[in-house]
């Protein structure tokens, strides 16, 4: 894809360039969402380390964003450099988009994709320019999902694929840890051990997620419905709704 590379002016380290788009600093607001956890320690599901590391791995083996994270990956293949242009598929893209929107079990589950989604489209834009002929097989009007605006971003800026997995499934983890630590509460050392202990799993199911068809695109994430149902009539709440 170093065809992009003329076209976009000055590109980021492709390394350099996945930090930048997981970094917590990036302005997209996931910082705000706990994914149903606040609602797991409300209720005392979820009481210490071990139960939360136990939920996170679930959630990575059998859970909704193993299907979330292939879907970015069908965005960024998407995206092509052909005859020195850019070039993307943009049914693809839309398909993929409005079966994200369809797969989301709760509103706030929904609401969180699109607002992150919507924010890192507007960043990228803002940042690059040069990506606009990508975002409009989606338009403005239309909302994007995180999961579509992060392929394309990260093929945009030559990110490796499987890089961009790792990234992608490792921010998730790190973000939820974050929650936890505040909702537990944890202590900082004992966040940075879980996240150490879910490496692994981030590890195995990136490989996997590559290599999913699209009849294998499921999950078991009732558990996660539940407790984003729950967390969107709990009377206090810390993270957004």
């Amino acid at each position: 894809m170093t065809e992009i590379a003329a076209l976009s002016g000055l590109m980021p380290p492709p390394h350099l360039a996945l930090w930048q788009l997981i970094s917590p600093t990036l302005p997209v607001g996931g910082f705000n969402y706990s994914e149903g956890i606040e609602w797991l320690v409300e209720s005392a599901t979820i009481t210490n380390a071990e139960q939360l590391q136990n939920w996170l791995t679930q959630e990575l083996d059998q859970g909704s964003i193993r299907v979330e994270t292939a879907i970015m990956a069908r965005a960024y293949r998407a995206v092509q450099a052909e005859n020195s242009a850019i070039a993307i598929n943009q049914a693809t893209v839309q398909y993929w988009n409005q079966w994200l929107t369809a797969t989301r079990e709760t509103r706030e589950l929904r609401q969180q994709s699109l607002q992150m989604g919507g924010s890192l489209r507007k960043l990228l834009l803002d940042l690059t320019p040069a990506i606009e002929p990508l975002f409009t097989c989606i338009p403005l009007s239309v909302p994007c999902h995180y999961a579509i605006a992060f392929g394309m971003g990260a093929a945009f800026w030559q990110i490796d694929l499987p890089q961009a997995t790792l990234g992608y499934l490792h921010s998730w983890v790190n973000n939820l840890i974050s929650a936890g630590v505040r909702l537990v509460p944890l202590g900082q050392t004992e966040g940075q051990r879980l996240l150490l202990n879910l490496m692994p799993t981030i590890t195995k199911q990136a490989a996997r997620i590559l290599s999913l068809e699209d009849d294998e695109l499921y999950s078991c994430s009732w558990g996660l419905s539940l407790a984003s149902m729950g967390h969107e009539t709990q009377y206090t709440r810390l993270f957004r709704s």
